[in-house]
């Protein structure tokens, strides 16, 4: 799914009490982070990710690896935190995303 503008809007609106569930250290990325990340938001569909002070890696940087190593999409960063969003593969998880589709 494409977001549009308000969609994003949306799914910013959300996040605002949302705590950074995964965190990106001196490790940087790896596939086997990706696939943790794919695991958990598969459940919630919509994630904070946290870039740490020591980690190498940009905001730019992660949000290529994420958008072009999996169907996650990036919807917004804000300093070092990646808002992530994806519909769900299970069925009964999604409740996000048929918010966002009815937008």
């Amino acid at each position: 799914m494409k977001l549009r503008g308000k969609q994003k809007s949306f799914l910013r609106a959300q996040a605002n009490q949302i705590k950074p569930v995964f965190s990106i250290g001196k490790n940087g990325l790896s596939d086997l982070w990706l696939n943790e990340v794919q695991e958990v938001i598969n459940n919630r569909e919509l994630i904070k990710v946290n870039i740490q002070q020591a980690s190498d890696i940009t905001v730019e940087e992660a949000k290529s690896f994420i958008e072009e190593n999996s169907n996650i999409q990036v919807v917004q960063t804000i300093g070092r935190t990646l808002l992530l969003f994806v519909v769900s593969k299970k069925e009964n998880k999604r409740k996000i995303s048929i918010d966002v589709a009815e937008i």
